[in-house]
C-alpha cells in the first residue's frame, strides 16, 4: 500500500472522528447539555434533532426527561397513637430543569435517588407522627400523602427536579406485633359473638314466653266459650226434652225405656232378672193407648 493510500485512510478516519464528536442527536426522551471544560454552556436542548458542538473541547450530557419511578426502602414509623407500622413508599418525578439539576446534583440520578429516600423518609415520618394509625389505614391517607408529596416536592424544586407523587405502596404491622394484634382482634370478634348469640337467646325467650302465653289465653277463652256453647246446647235441648214430655208423658217414658232397652241389649250380654221386674214393663203390659193385635 502506498505512501497516498495510506494518508487517504488517516485523513478519513480523523474527519469521522470529527464528526461524531461534532455533531449529536436530541431524542423525545432526553434533554442535553453542553459542557466546555466541565463547565455548562447555554440551555439544555429539548427539541428533538440534529446538534453540533465543537470537537475535542466541548463533550454532552444526556438527562432523561421521562415521568420516572422511584422505590423507597420499607422503613419502620411510630404512628401518633404509638402504633408502630412498616412502610413501603414510592414516588413519582421527572426532571424538568436539567442545568440546575446538574449543578446541584453533579453526582446524576444515582445521587438523586439518595436523596429522595432520605426525604421521602424523613416526611413520611413527619407526617405520619401525627395522626393514628387508623388514618393510615383509611381514605384519610389520601390527604396525607398529598401533604407528604407537596412537602417533599418544596424541597426538591431547588434541584431542578419535580416530585409528582408520592404514595405508600404497603404499610403493614411489624411481624412481632401482628399476632398479639390478631389475637386482640380474635377476642373481640368472639365477645361480639357471645353478645349477639346472648340477645338472640333472650329475644327467642321472650318471644316463646309472648307466644305461650297468648296460646294460653286463647285456650282459655276457646275453653270458656266451649263451656258457654255447651251449657247452652244442653238447656237448649233439657227444654225440648221437657216440652217433649209435657206433651205426652207416656210416650215420653215409653221413649226412654226403648232406649235404656237398645243401650242394655246392644252389647250382646246376658241380664238375669226376675220377670216382674219394672225394667220389663212394656214386656208384659203395653203402654196406654198401644194397639194390640188379637190373634
Amino acid at each position: 500500500m502506498s505512501n497516498r493510500s495510506i494518508l487517504g485512510l488517516v485523513s478519513l478516519a480523523v474527519v469521522v472522528f470529527l464528526l461524531t464528536q461534532t455533531f449529536y442527536s436530541v431524542d423525545p426522551t432526553t434533554q442535553v447539555l453542553v459542557r466546555q471544560f466541565g463547565a455548562l454552556v447555554g440551555q439544555p436542548k429539548t427539541e428533538p434533532g440534529l446538534y453540533a458542538k465543537i470537537p475535542l473541547i466541548q463533550d454532552i450530557v444526556r438527562i432523561d426527561r421521562r415521568l420516572m419511578a422511584y422505590e423507597a426502602e420499607e422503613f419502620e414509623i411510630i404512628a401518633g397513637d404509638q402504633k408502630r407500622l412498616v412502610v413501603d413508599a414510592y414516588a413519582m418525578y421527572r426532571i424538568n430543569d436539567a442545568r440546575l439539576f446538574a449543578e446541584r446534583v453533579p453526582a446524576g440520578e444515582t445521587a438523586l435517588r439518595g436523596l429522595l429516600d432520605s426525604l421521602i423518609n424523613s416526611e413520611i415520618r413527619g407526617v405520619l407522627s401525627s395522626v393514628p394509625l387508623h388514618a393510615v389505614l383509611t381514605q384519610q391517607r389520601a390527604v396525607l400523602m398529598d401533604d407528604i408529596t407537596r412537602r417533599v416536592n418544596a424541597k426538591t424544586k431547588d434541584l431542578g427536579v419535580q416530585v409528582v407523587d408520592v404514595r405508600i405502596k404497603r404499610a403493614d404491622l411489624p411481624q412481632a406485633n401482628s399476632q398479639s394484634v390478631y389475637s386482640r382482634m380474635k377476642t373481640d370478634r368472639e365477645r361480639e359473638a357471645g353478645q349477639l348469640r346472648a340477645e338472640g337467646d333472650e329475644e327467642n325467650q321472650r318471644i316463646r314466653a309472648t307466644a305461650d302465653r297468648e296460646v294460653t289465653v286463647i285456650k282459655a277463652d276457646a275453653g270458656l266459650q266451649a263451656q258457654i256453647t255447651m251449657g247452652e246446647g244442653d238447656a237448649e235441648a233439657t227444654r225440648i226434652y221437657a216440652e217433649a214430655f209435657d206433651r205426652d208423658k207416656d210416650f215420653y217414658a215409653f221413649w226412654r225405656r226403648m232406649e235404656a232397652y237398645r243401650q242394655a241389649f246392644a252389647s250382646g250380654g246376658t241380664m238375669v232378672l226376675r220377670p216382674e221386674n219394672s225394667f220389663f214393663r212394656y214386656f208384659n203390659e203395653p203402654p196406654a193407648g198401644a194397639v194390640t193385635t188379637k190373634k
